[in-house]
């Protein structure tokens, strides 16, 4: 197998190859199948919420880690509440 980093068209194509089997993935997926992957996907990002906020304040107590990562989307919300952080660019 060659190396996709030596061809960017290459890594390019990878990428494709690898959405378009996620969509054709998805595609067949039932209503509740979909549901179900929704669900988990949420749950794992939520682990990975906690994860990031342990490791940021240093700590293995989950209790400490829910409570910061509590604060931190909270202060992301503030910010996005306020108009500091959009998500669409504005036109000039």
């Amino acid at each position: 197998m060659t190396n996709p980093h030596d061809h960017p068209t290459a890594l390019k194509d990878l990428q494709d190859s690898i959405y378009r089997e996620k969509v054709l993935r998805a595609r067949a997926m039932t209503s509740e199948e979909r549901f179900i992957a929704g669900v988990e996907l949420t749950n794992l990002v939520s682990l990975l919420n906690l994860a990031g906020a342990m490791n940021m304040i240093g700590t293995t107590d989950e209790q400490l880690g829910w409570a910061e990562a509590k604060r931190l989307r909270a202060r992301l919300n503030h910010t996005r509440d306020h108009g500091m952080y959009v998500t669409n660019k504005q036109a000039s």
